[in-house]
């Protein structure tokens, strides 16, 4: 399957000049969070795959004005075509904006999901904004990442966690592609491609 997978910046050449091309073949759209509205209302028109998101900690204006032709997946699993995709977002509490979250709130949300997770018999992809702690996150508040993304790799062991929030120009060592306990790690910072 190809997923198309997208955070923090819009992509010029998906929005403001259109190549077609980067579109092809892609049977699903997955976004981290932190991107207008209106792009991902945008990409709708040019693609039949269905665009999943969940919210970046910039998102406040969705609550509003969500993605029209979107589906917001936070704290459920969506199945497509076989494949089960768990939506997080959110970021650490750094002030009072939308969508932050304490470790211990983020533990929360994950512990509400048991039942959920066990009737699904787990996971394919966790869609999450911020990183798993100590796994493509930062030092600063604001972009360190969740440890209750890290316990879910390690007890569920999805095949891949995806996230955005750090972006490529915050630090020198940036990887875009990391592996734990078996789980391949994307950070979608622009845009991705996956093929899964």
């Amino acid at each position: 399957m190809k997923i198309l997978l997208l955070a923090d910046k819009a992509e010029p050449t998906l929005w403001e000049y259109l190549d077609r091309r980067k579109l092809e073949g892609v049977e699903l759209v997955l976004s981290c969070g932190d991107l207008p509205a209106q792009y991902l209302s945008f990409l709708t028109c040019f693609t039949q795959a269905p665009i999943l998101y969940v919210h970046g900690n910039h998102d406040g204006s969705y609550d509003k004005n969500p993605p029209e032709g979107c589906i917001c997946i936070e704290d459920t699993i969506y199945v497509h075509n076989g494949v089960r995709i768990l939506g997080l977002g959110g970021s650490m509490r750094y002030n009072a904006g939308a969508h932050q979250y304490t470790q211990r709130q983020m533990s929360s949300r994950v512990n509400k999901l048991r039942f959920l997770l066990w009737r699904s018999k787990g996971v394919d992809i966790l869609l999450t904004h911020s990183p798993a702690y100590k796994l493509g996150d930062d030092t600063d508040l604001a972009h360190q990442g969740f440890l209750a993304f890290r316990q879910f790799i390690e007890k569920y062991h999805p095949r891949v966690l995806v996230h955005g929030h750090v972006h490529q120009s915050y630090h020198y060592n940036f990887r875009r592609i990391l592996h734990h306990e078996g789980t391949l790690i994307v950070n979608a910072c622009g845009y991705f491609i996956l093929e899964l």
